[in-house]
């Protein structure tokens, strides 16, 4: 904390002022004052006033006048030391916060404490900000707002200049993370930066760590006399150790009949190519295969065989030739995900970074490696990670929530504006691009921490009652997380959820290409190609899922294989062919397109 009451006589700049210039810091708070040369001012009436709470400093400057004194509390803990309202305001702070034995802002009711700011304000105007030095709190005085200026990495620029001050943010290197600028008189950005600007409400309190908006308390309705808490819906929060941690409700289970079609149209015919298909869901615990049939409109010869990720895999040798080659996977799945931490308990806490056993390590390398990216942009995407570390306390779970929920807040949903190419750099220093791209940023970010992360490739349904609007009804990708003591948990960043009884698994990978749904080879004829798809995903009663079943039973032979997961239901007359075939020969494919 530098404090100067006046400048030296004669001196333009303050004294301090070549010190800031070395200083480091995730805070800066920045108090602008007049004062005449020599004047008698008191250090002690000079802000931002500091006090020590529970091992922490804590931090209070004030932009304003009371038009009324206030009236302080007697023989109270924390009493001031000059003579401004300012000091005063910031000592009944402290005195609310120990009566009510606060540790630190963590622990806060922040809607309670907008309502002490909102008692100040009824004595003349406050544009106050409170620090413990790991969260800042900034209340906006009801005569006007504020500027709030949000900055995304990756930077470039981060000047801002106004009328008393210039401040150069990228001047020691920062690119990677993510900040916020909140300033009572008007700033603006220059040259290139990126900088988005916004309003805080009058009478409006924001909480900030580690760059990011945690909590937006709105003033209280006329009449009503109650706050309103503003951001993006998310499921109800639960308060574990003082912090807010997003949990989902639990869902119901719920059965679905998935029709996923796939058209290949060829300019000249295809008279010799192989393919691989991932289509029959997952059935294991979590997800139960009632039903499943598929459908090749061509002649082929097929292999089926589990993969080294536990997929499903249909391999076809087509040797007849054909202009169109149509697949229809069509399959009944009874999703049970329903509470995905029912057997965790609440209160129970993992830390970053994680200790994994030398064979825990060794099954789960795979999932650990990043991507082959420059050495530069994993370093910087590491920083970027260890940003929502910070900010969470070192808390897995918290963590994990805190970066599906800002890919899905901060970065746009753009159809077509990326490839299968698009590495997860392009991505972050983008921001934008599609579900595949979303998932692959966010197993690269786990993955630098030492999170093993896998994609997984299906299906989501949409409905009017689903929390997600953003993914149609298509193939969908997604992240998996292998949590300690808890195992494979889904995470949506696309839609800002956790995976549940929504979500049907297909296949799962380390990457897209592990997990693609359809993949394939021409080696002879073909010319060019057109792809259409089409998915729908349709949710089953019991009562019809019965009535097919029963319809089924009639014309169908339900061929089990051997291990946890049940072989895909065929015609009577299919198995009668695949039972006649020969192997088709082994060849590499290479991953086309899919509709997600």
């Amino acid at each position: 904390v530098f404090k100067e009451a006046a400048p030296p006589h004669g001196e333009r700049r303050p004294t301090y002022a070549h010190g800031i210039e070395q200083l480091a810091s995730s805070q800066f708070i920045v108090q602008v004052r007049h004062a005449r040369w020599g004047s008698e001012d008191r250090l002690a009436n000079t802000q931002p006033f500091l006090r020590s709470w529970r091992g922490r400093d804590w931090l209070f400057a004030h932009g304003g006048s009371l038009e009324h004194r206030l009236e302080a509390s007697a023989e109270r803990l924390f009493e001031p030391v000059g003579s401004t309202d300012s000091e005063l305001m910031f000592c009944e702070l402290l005195n609310n916060i120990a009566d009510r034995r606060w540790r630190n802002l963590g622990y806060a009711d922040f809607a309670l404490m907008q309502q002490w700011f909102a008692g100040f304000n009824d004595y003349g105007k406050v544009n106050a900000v409170l620090s413990d030095g790991r969260d800042i709190v900034v209340y906006v005085d009801r005569s006007a707002p504020l500027q709030l200026w949000t900055l995304h990495p990756p930077h470039g620029s981060m000047v801002f200049s106004g009328q008393h001050l210039e401040v150069d943010l990228a001047a020691r290197g920062i690119k990677s993370q993510k900040g916020v600028l909140i300033s009572s008189d008007p700033i603006a950005p220059r040259g290139d930066c990126k900088a988005v600007c916004s309003e805080l409400a009058p009478g409006s309190l924001v909480v900030i760590r580690e760059g990011a908006i945690l909590q937006r308390i709105e003033p209280a309705a006329e009449g009503t006399g109650k706050t309103a808490e503003t951001g993006k819906t998310r499921a109800p929060a639960i308060l574990v150790h003082g912090r807010v941690m997003e949990r989902p409700l639990a869902a119901p289970v719920r059965t679905y009949d998935v029709l996923h079609e796939t058209v290949y149209r060829y300019d000249k015919p295809v008279e010799h190519s192989t393919h691989m298909l991932r289509l029959t869901p997952f059935h294991d615990r979590m997800q139960r295969l009632l039903h499943h049939e598929l459908e090749i409109s061509a002649d082929c010869r097929e292999r089926v065989f589990e993969d080294v990720f536990g997929n499903a895999v249909r391999k076809l040798l087509i040797e007849t030739p054909y202009t169109e080659l149509r697949i229809v996977a069509d399959s009944v799945v009874e999703v049970l995900d329903s509470d995905p931490f029912h057997y965790r308990p609440l209160r129970a806490r993992t830390q970053i970074p994680l200790v994994w056993m030398p064979w825990q390590r060794h099954m789960l390398t795979p999932y650990l490696l990043p991507p082959e990216l420059p050495e530069t942009q994993l370093l910087e995407l590491s920083d970027y990670a260890q940003g929502f570390v910070r900010r969470n306390d070192q808390d897995l779970l918290d963590t994990m929530l805190d970066i599906n929920a800002t890919i899905f807040a901060d970065y746009e949903y753009l159809s077509g504006s990326t490839n299968l190419y698009t590495t997860a750099w392009q991505v972050y220093e983008r921001r934008r691009g599609v579900c595949q791209d979303f998932t692959n940023l966010f197993i690269c970010l786990a993955r630098l921490l030492g999170v093993p992360a896998r994609y997984v490739c299906g299906y989501i349904y949409t409905g009017p009652k689903a929390q997600n609007q953003v993914q149609s009804e298509a193939s969908h990708a997604w992240v998996q997380l292998y949590l300690p003591e808890v195992g494979w948990k889904g995470f949506d960043p696309t839609n800002g959820i956790l995976t549940q009884t929504e979500h049907v698994r297909v296949a799962v990978g380390r990457n897209y290409v592990d997990a693609t749904p359809t993949s394939g080879t021409i080696y002879v004829g073909g010319g060019g190609e057109t792809l259409t798809a089409e998915v729908r995903v349709v949710p089953v009663s019991g009562d019809e899922l019965a009535e097919a079943q029963d319809e089924r039973s009639s014309k169908t032979l339900v061929v089990l294989g051997e291990g946890p997961r049940k072989r895909a239901a065929v015609t009577e007359q299919q198995a009668q062919q695949a039972a006649q075939q020969q192997p088709p020969v082994d060849s590499d494919s290479s991953p086309e397109r899919d509709p997600s």
